[in-house]
């Protein structure tokens, strides 16, 4: 698996935001985190000061601000310095016990938006459920 290249990466928790019954991405995660009152003040400062950060440095793309069904994914050739700034936002759901996962793809979806540092993506709008398949188990009855 080292050999694989992926070309997005994006990190998100296990709610759903209701817009696009997707995965919250980092951001969300940390704001809900201030906004539930869970996050110390000196916390909920430093988060702050990295969302500020980024939106400095990090294009805000017009699907988001409309708040269409989309989902950002951050490019993995060049973004580095993006990845290295986010990291202290890692620490805090660590810190708060809130679970994550990065989540590498090269099929993101429909690309709608893109920049230097991130793609947005359509979501399809339906969410497949599938039943459970049989067991492949030799052991199974």
């Amino acid at each position: 698996m080292s050999s694989m290249h992926f070309k997005y990466v994006r990190i998100q928790g296990k709610e759903l935001a209701k817009n696009t019954m997707y995965a919250k991405g980092i951001f969300s995660m940390c704001w809900q985190l201030i906004q539930d009152d869970v996050m110390e003040a000196e916390d909920a400062d430093l988060f702050r000061e990295i969302d500020s950060w980024f939106a400095e440095n990090l294009p805000w793309p017009p699907p988001c601000k409309r708040q269409e069904p989309v989902v950002c994914w951050f490019k993995t050739d060049n973004s580095d310095e993006m990845l290295r700034m986010i990291r202290p936002a890692l620490w805090l759901l660590e810190r708060y016990n809130h679970p994550y996962f990065l989540v590498y793809t090269n099929s993101p979806g429909e690309i709608v938006y893109e920049d230097k540092y991130q793609i947005a993506a359509k979501v399809d709008g339906v969410l497949q459920i599938d039943e459970i398949q049989p067991s492949w188990s030799p052991d199974a009855t």
